[in-house]
């Protein structure tokens, strides 16, 4: 198997299904897979210092022993108090000299694991963006669950192996050392004894063994669960409208609660397990005592060991495991990121395996690119379906210099053809070359930089306006705002961007939310012009434009390309003119191929079904402009000017021509070499010889000609507007939603622009109420909520747990806490136990009798504590994951509740809110199943130790509890430094997920244009900064950690002294000090191990504010404000002087006064500019957004009383780019319908699909209506996915359809049948109404109501419109005023 077919098998599964037999066999050593060299030297510090601080335990209990020896002989009477505190005080010096190395080993040790972290998380993210920079097209394609999906899950994998490889890999090397050295002192200070004292181990540690190895299986469970869970909320929250428009939130709200409950079932397996384990090692850790100290009191009888030798072996036992202990949880953390290391090594292995973006060995790099184009007999399918090709042995010719069409039907293999152009794909077969050479050897840079791709869907990235159309030039940091305003211009976008508050610094949102489909079509042309590269292809470019508009920005086009190689897709014929070439496809071939005016001459070719696409309809003609004929010398390489286009000052975009243009002659091959060129491919013409001057890049405008149609009234009296209403109507925006704190102004708005309107109205004396709510309005802004990146307390945190919980989680819960208070009660009873095992070496008689009795009661709570420890973390894991589950899916719940604005926000993108649904949950979750069960055990363990201390020597309880606030201090102090960092070091990740999403989602634009260095640099900035955050956090937790972790032992020291001095005064006795030594010791310990819990317990606090932010949403939106349930339209739609501003934009006005009435059983078109407001309209009518009561009528309802979800299942929509689910075709088209509907039912899904145009080409797949359509849609053409989402709005047989642009993406025979659909829906009893701006649309409706700049200008039937001289509509379409006007019926 060759490389290239390797690729093809390994990327068939997706990375999702990683590597099974990889990660089943991952071991330990996969926590290093992404260490390089310039790691090994942090790495070998923080091993060192690893080393050295668990060497800190054992020479603790070599010092606990000497002063215990001194503590047994005085309580033997053979030294004197005097002696007691000399030699107590001795050792205590000791301990204080051991507490100050701890504190800058352990200090030392934290930083270094959190800085070794840092550096695995930023290698890992810089190899994944490298590695999947590189891939091809077909990887990304062949992602079984998308990238939408796959990235959340890397991030958190990401995430999973720093937060391993940090302080839990230290604590693990250090438990690792404490555990042998302990064992080593054990061994060389009581052999004999510790052999018998750990017999039990061996045995523990392969159970333990056996646990771990049956867990994989449940972890692997998991990872697939969360991943698929994560797939859900990022395909929901991405089609929100979708959504919304087909109720289906109930739906994804019910998936995703499934895949999170399959997950936490896999979890549960895995807490039981821990779970046994920690019980497992308690028992072990408690019952080595029976046969230990029964041993050590012979020992001692004998004279074999003294007591202190025999306490300090059992000082270095006990040590021993309570490191085992202390290491299970580290375990846990270790495992997921072992796991996690797996995988993406396996993703790596993949994405670094087979075939990547190659540039050959001497690439070339022409010093010139001409544009001369040659497409050889090429074939191609795309990987997601290899078996059905969308060129057939297809050959073009595109000659340098000139423009070509490419036109066919949906589906016809158009759109291909450019990204075969810039090697998105390989060809199946054939050969594609450019100047001569072929395309492969050609450098991919240069290719790209040479060749620009405009597509249908232009994508924005979340910049500004100027910077989005900078990017068209390599050297965007270079561009000057008035080369950016010529473009502008040239865009036909100049007075939309001065509209804008913040004109070209305004920010375009998320993949341009903040504009319509036809300005970022606009801004992606301006990006274009600024690029100017020899070859430009247009793919549907100008599909959401207006008329005038689109013959603009066309004639534009025409204009700037004169000379340079243009080839445009599309489906409007209108923009052919007579002297084009064009080629027409179908099926992936080439079927006819010619000049416009000869196709037009043959009756029944291709051509002629654009032409007669059904009806007779009269096709509008562009107005001709005057053109500029281009002389060509008669000799190679003689140049030539280029007069400048004399358009007539009224229409001319004023694009600055240079008035000398050196263009080689090559540029122009002759039209007759063309010909034949093309003729010669084997294409049988029966075109007659042409003869084409050089003058076919000439460009012809339009002016249209309609004929009258007759005179009909107008159903609606049109609105007059006075010119002194107010600029901006605010009454309804005060009442706009806020994300977090519910009813509060939108931010974002320009506060010098009120300042200017304030002081001109004072200057009049005269302050309108309006202006007065706008000021308020931007002083709301600027002083927004600062708690926004607080983090929330513990308290806060821990409070929405019971209210969270079932009534049996509730009862687990308290069963899981009363397991928790015998734990925690079994260490003072052991500790008390304890101190009597020590009292028997006071014993000179019956001393192994009572040895046996007290180590047989350490038996007993042993067993004891075991099935408590047990139960604890069981329980509290299963009301743990349970609270998580219940806060993920009201999380998500509210997140599809939310007003369509609150998507718009920066901070609710959809990176930011999968990964708090995924990873944020997951580390969250651990604040109920780890931490709270540990706090509780150590407070209840501290309060039952002090009062029992209290009772047996309180001199001594008290001097300890003294140096409680100072131990209270330095936790909280250590809490919020690593808290605060914790927190900024999320944000600091959260911003470089950010850029990773928005660049491989956007991975085809950014080639297209490459930017990959761009956002290389722009991903490589954030990770420094997440790493400089990272160390500045490393530094201070350190600090703080080394000082909180080594004031245990100097109060252990402080405690020791005083004890010998009481019992040296006599006070009490050895064996009440010593029991109180055992309590208070054994309390500290645990309360110390909490204190190592501190930075993970920030992290789940940290992101546990951030889900709480979700699910703290308003739950009141407008979606569930009103109650009453309709079952059928009661009446006309109204709108009464309507206005609305988007709430992100709030001095943009985007409708103002609208009025108007959709009558039923009509078909309206809404028509006008770009931008004008006609989808505004269709997205009120659907309530994504919310208009003012009062405004917005059915019948003689209000909108606002509504029950939405009744009023969405009357109605349906078709978006111009409608979403796919990564589903099969029919449950696409029944999305939203209950499985039991007999909508849902296959009949009626094909009957949808069979009238929306598309069942034939269904019923051609393979699998048919069972052929999943991959990720969003990836395999079809921009018509088949629109022709689906018609069928979906069909198959639910609405009473209202609403339809925007819905034939923007058909080929003329498609959008026929579509006019002659809205023809039979309405005469069916459907009322419908289409956003559109193809005539033939607004013909087939009848009525039409034009809209410009927000306001009704024009309303009426089409006949009576078009027929209107000066009117509105015949403007659009493409009459002038004062200009001559002529008709041409075409074909009928």
């Amino acid at each position: 198997m060759d490389e290239d077919e390797d690729e093809e098998s390994v990327d068939q599964t997706g990375v999702d299904s990683a590597d099974e037999e990889h990660l089943q066999h991952a071991k330990w050593v996969s926590l290093f897979n992404f260490t390089s060299k310039t790691h090994i030297l942090p790495l070998t510090i923080a091993a060192c210092l690893s080393v050295a601080s668990g060497i800190v335990i054992p020479a603790l209990a070599i010092f606990l022993g000497k002063i215990f020896d001194t503590f047994t002989d005085y309580g033997a009477g053979t030294i004197s108090g005097a002696d007691l505190t000399k030699q107590t005080s001795l050792n205590g010096l000791y301990l204080l000299g051991l507490g100050s190395v701890s504190w800058i080993l352990n200090g030392s040790f934290f930083m270094f694991w959190l800085l070794f972290g840092e550096l695995q998380a930023r290698h890992i993210r810089e190899m994944l963006f490298d590695g999947m920079l590189q891939k091809e097209m077909a990887w990304y394609d062949m992602r079984k669950s998308g990238v939408n999906a796959m990235i959340p899950r890397l991030q958190t994998q990401i995430r999973e192996l720093q937060i391993a490889t940090s302080q839990p890999l230290g604590f693990a090397l250090q438990y690792t050392v404490t555990l042998f050295a302990a064992l080593g002192l054990a061994f060389y200070t009581a052999w004999n004894l510790t052999l018998v004292t750990i017999a039990l181990i061996p045995f523990t540690a392969v159970a333990l063994a056996w646990v771990s190895a049956r867990m994989q299986p449940a972890i692997d469970l998991q990872i697939e669960h969360l991943t698929q869970a994560s797939k859900l909320a990022n395909n929901a929250i991405t089609a929100i409208d979708t959504v919304k428009s087909f109720n289906g939130q109930d739906f994804e709200l019910w998936q995703y609660l499934e895949a999170t409950k399959k997950a936490a079932l896999c979890y549960l397996v895995q807490a039981r397990a821990n779970a046994f384990q920690i019980g497992l090692v308690r028992v072990t850790l408690l019952g080595m005592f029976v046969q230990g100290f029964w041993y050590g009191n012979h020992l001692v009888d004998i004279g074999s060991r003294t007591p202190g030798e025999v306490l300090t072996a059992f000082w270095a036992c006990l040590m021993a495991t309570q490191t085992m202990e202390q290491l299970l949880p580290q375990m846990i953390v270790l495992e997921k990121g072992r796991v996690a290391a797996a995988t993406l090594k396996a993703v790596l292995i993949k994405v670094d395996k087979g075939r990547k973006i190659k540039q050959m060995m001497g690439r070339k790099t022409p010093r010139y690119c001409d544009g001369d184009i040659q497409v050889k007999r090429v074939s191609f399918a795309y990987p997601s379906r290899p078996e059905q090709l969308v060129l057939r042995n297809a050959s073009f010719f595109f000659p340098a210099g000139e423009t070509t069409f490419v036109i066919g039907k949906s589906g016809s293999g158009k759109s291909t053809l450019g990204n075969l152009l810039l090697l998105f794909y390989p060809p199946a077969s054939g050969e594609i070359t450019i100047d001569g050479e072929p395309i492969q050897v050609l450098d991919t840079n240069w290719l790209r930089n040479n060749i620009t791709l405009v597509q249908q869907s232009s994508v924005l990235f979340n910049e500004t306006i100027f910077i989005n159309v900078a990017f068209g030039r390599r050297d965007y940091e270079t561009v000057r705002r008035e080369e950016i305003k010529r473009c502008m211009e040239a865009a036909s976008l100049k007075d939309t961007i001065q509209d804008l508050p913040h004109g070209l610094d305004t920010l375009v949102g998320i993949g341009g939310s903040a504009m319509s489909g036809g300005q970022k079509q606009r801004v992606a042309i301006a990006r274009a012009r600024l690029r100017d590269t020899p070859i430009l292809i247009l793919d549907e470019a100008t599909s959401a434009l207006d008329h005038i508009s689109r013959a603009k920005v066309m004639e534009a086009v025409r204009e700037w390309r004169k000379g340079k190689t243009t080839i445009i897709i599309t489906h409007d014929i209108s923009q052919i003119q007579d002297q084009d070439y064009a080629y027409i496809l179908d099926k992936g071939r080439i079927v006819q191929e010619g000049y416009r005016n000869a196709l037009e001459k043959l009756s029944d070719g291709a051509f002629a079904g654009f032409l007669h696409p059904g009806v007779g309809f009269p096709m509008p003609i562009l107005r001709e402009l005057p053109q500029s004929r281009r002389k060509h010398s008669a000799h190679l390489g003689t140049l030539q000017e280029s007069p400048r286009s004399s358009a007539d000052t009224n229409d001319s975009m004023d694009i600055q021509i240079p008035q000398k243009t050196i263009i080689p002659k090559a540029y122009f091959p002759s039209s007759e070499n063309a010909r034949s060129w093309r003729q010669s491919q084997g294409f049988v013409s029966s075109l007659p010889p042409m003869a084409m001057h050089m003058n076919r890049m000439s460009t012809a405008n339009a002016r249209m000609s309609m004929s009258s149609f007759g005179n009909f009234k107008h159903q609606a009296d049109l609105t007059t507007h006075s010119p002194s209403s107010s600029p901006i109507e605010l009454d309804f925006v005060d009442r706009c939603w806020d994300d977090d704190y519910g009813e509060k102004p939108f931010r974002r708005a320009s506060t010098r622009r009120t300042s200017h309107l304030s002081a001109t109205y004072r200057s009049t004396g005269q302050e309108p109420s309006w202006l007065r709510r706008l000021i308020r309005l931007d002083i709301a802004i600027c002083n927004p909520p600062q708690n926004g990146n607080d983090l929330s307390s513990l308290k806060t945190i821990l409070s929405t747990v019971w209210p969270r919980l079932t009534r049996k989680h509730r009862v687990i819960l308290i069963f899981g806490f009363l397991a928790a208070l015998v734990h925690a009660s079994a260490t003072p009873v052991f500790s008390w136990v304890f101190s009597k095992l020590l009292g028997t070496f006071f014993l000179t008689t019956g001393r192994s009798q009572q040895a046996l009795v007290w180590s047989m009661s350490v038996l007993g709570v042993a067993v004891s504590d075991a099935t408590a420890s047990y139960l604890m973390h069981y329980l509290l894991e299963v009301c743990g994951q349970a609270w998580v589950d219940s806060l993920r899916v009201e999380a998500m719940k509210r997140i599809l509740d939310q007003p369509r604005s609150w998507f718009d926000r920066d901070k609710n993108n959809l990176s930011t809110l999968t990964e708090c649904l995924d990873r944020n949950a997951e580390e969250m979750r651990n604040l109920v199943g780890r931490f709270a069960g540990f706090a509780f055990v150590a407070a209840t363990m501290m309060s039952i130790s002090c009062v029992w201390s209290l009772v047996i020597c309180w001199k001594l309880t008290l001097v300890g509890l003294a140096t409680a606030p100072l131990l209270y201090g330095i936790t909280r102090g250590f809490e919020a430094v690593s808290g605060k960092w914790e927190n900024k070091c999320n944000n600091a990740s959260e911003a470089a997920g950010r850029i990773f999403h928005e660049t491989f989602v956007n991975i085809k634009t950014v080639r297209a244009l490459t930017l990959e260095s761009y956002f290389h640099r722009k991903y490589s900035t954030a990770t420094a900064q997440a790493m400089k955050t990272g160390l500045r956090r490393a530094a201070y937790s350190g600090l703080f950690f080394g000082i909180s972790d080594a004031s245990t032992i100097f109060i252990t020291a402080l405690i020791f002294f005083y004890g010998s001095l009481l019992a040296a005064s006599q006070e009490f006795t050895a064996q009440d000090v010593l029991t109180v030594f055992s309590m208070l010791l054994f309390s500290i310990a645990n309360v110390n191990a909490i204190v190592a819990f501190i930075p993970q317990i920030n992290s789940s606090r940290s992101t546990a504010t951030r889900l709480l932010r979700l699910t703290s949403l308003p739950a009141a939106s407008h979606e569930h404000i009103g109650s009453l349930h309709l079952t059928q339209l009661p009446g006309p739609i109204c709108f009464r002087s309507l206005s609305f501003t988007y709430p992100l934009r709030p001095l943009a006005p985007v409708l103002s006064s609208v009025t108007l009435s959709l009558q039923l059983q009509r078909s309206t078109a809404l028509v006008g500019p770009s931008g004008s407001g006609k989808s505004t309209l269709a997205a009120l009518l659907l309530r994504f957004y919310l208009s003012a009561p009062g405004t917005l009528f059915t019948g003689t309802i209000d909108f606002s009383t509504l029950h939405l979800p009744s009023w969405r299942a009357l109605c349906a929509s078709v978006p111009q780019a409608p979403t796919l689910f990564p589903a099969s075709i029919a449950d696409n088209i029944t999305y939203g319908l209950p499985a039991s509907s007999p909508l849902a039912s296959l009949a009626s899904v094909q009957h949808a699909a069979t009238r929306a145009g598309i069942h034939t080409f269904i019923a051609s797949l393979p699998r048919g209506y069972a052929t999943p359509v991959g990720d969003g849609g990836i395999g079809l053409s921009g018509g088949q996915v629109q022709r689906l989402g018609i069928a979906r709005a069909l198959v639910r047989k609405p009473q209202l359809l609403l339809m925007d642009e819905p034939t923007s993406a058909l080929d003329a025979e498609a959008a026929e049948g579509i006019r002659q659909l809205v023809a039979e829906l309405v005469r069916e009893g459907c009322t419908v109404v289409v956003v559109t701006h193809s005539w033939e649309m607004m013909r087939a409706c009848g009525n039409v109501v034009v809209l410009e700049a927000g306001k009704v200008v024009e309303m009426g039937m089409y006949t009576e419109l078009v027929g209107k001289k000066e009117g509105r509509l015949r403007a659009l379409i493409g009459g002038r005023e004062g200009g001559s006007v002529r008709g041409e019926e075409l074909g009928g």
